[in-house]
């Protein structure tokens, strides 16, 4: 299995309770984790993505009820897109327009059919068609039909002052390779990934910085095998091009490596091991409020601040 592209998308939410109901009813994402923010456990971390949870099919976020919205601004991911099979973006139009979900029109970017939308505290997403998808696994657990649901992520979208800087890491430590040009738009992909296989960089000189807060996406993971080719990665950062990284962080379900790349992105390696599936059933994933140990003598305490969202 070919190891590179999108690990995971981590942004930032609103309510819970809403979260939750618009990823796995509205767009049919399953729930493979429900846990906390290891580093302020008084907030869930919930994770989203397929049957497994497998890499390039992850968005999670950390839900806050009264959090200012974000600005769009350079050095931010504009947009995450997913992938679905070509012939239902009406299918998802439509199903837009019955649950209110605010959306455009469907436009062509590089020969592909996208449908821009909104979540309901603002995170800027599309669905992509893409011919063929309808024949790649797909979680069947909502009311979204088999032809028409979501196989992992497309790619995500940067709006950067300038490509080359963030493009020379894309190529040189996570194997992308530079594949086409759109106006505004520099497309990457990675070399035989087709989920989460995208990044495309969209060149805005002299805009505002982005500011943080709802709606924004708060880092990009890459994925990285296991623990050698993530220091692999970490040296490459370091010796080809002077970027310092955190040290490895361990997530439970992949151990992490921070960085800001040159357009000011927060990235991170995360390794595709152990996964979702380390603490809980893969039946039964989502289910429960997991805990790492170092937080789990706290449970009454953590469980009794946390909001409701059955």
């Amino acid at each position: 299995m070919n190891r590179n592209g999108i690990h995971h998308v981590t942004a930032i939410a609103g309510n819970a309770r809403r979260n939750v109901e618009f990823y796995t009813r509205t767009l049919g994402l399953r729930l493979v984790k429900k846990t906390v923010n290891f580093d302020d456990p008084g907030t869930y971390h919930f994770y989203y993505g397929d049957e497994t949870g497998a890499p390039g099919t992850i968005l999670t976020f950390f839900p806050w009820d009264h959090v200012a919205p974000g600005r769009l601004g350079v050095g931010e991911t504009q947009e995450t897109a997913f992938r679905v099979p070509a012939a239902s973006i009406g299918y998802w139009t439509q199903r837009f327009v019955e649950n209110g979900v605010s959306h455009s029109a469907p436009v062509k970017r590089f020969g592909e059919s996208v449908l821009t939308f909104k979540d309901p505290h603002g995170t800027r997403l599309a669905l992509v068609g893409v011919p063929g998808a309808e024949n790649e696994p797909a979680w069947l657990g909502t009311d979204v039909p088999a032809e028409n649901a979501i196989r992992g992520f497309h790619s995500v979208n940067l709006l950067l002052a300038e490509a080359a800087p963030t493009g020379a890491i894309l190529t040189d430590v996570f194997g992308f390779k530079e594949i086409g040009r759109e106006g505004s738009l520099v497309r990457f992909k990675a070399e035989g990934t087709e989920i989460g296989g995208i990044v495309d960089i969209h060149e805005a000189g002299g805009f505002l910085p982005a500011r943080m807060g709802g709606g924004s996406v708060h880092h990009i993971a890459f994925r990285a095998a296991d623990d050698a080719a993530e220091f692999a990665m970490v040296k490459k950062l370091g010796e080809n091009h002077g970027i310092a990284t955190t040290e490895q962080k361990d997530r439970n379900y992949f151990r992490s490596i921070y960085f800001r790349e040159p357009g000011h992105v927060l990235f991170e390696i995360a390794t595709d091991i152990p996964g979702f599936a380390a603490d809980e059933p893969a039946a039964t994933l989502g289910e429960a409020l997991k805990l790492p140990d170092f937080l789990e003598a706290r449970r009454s305490q953590i469980e009794a601040v946390l909001p409701e969202i059955a």
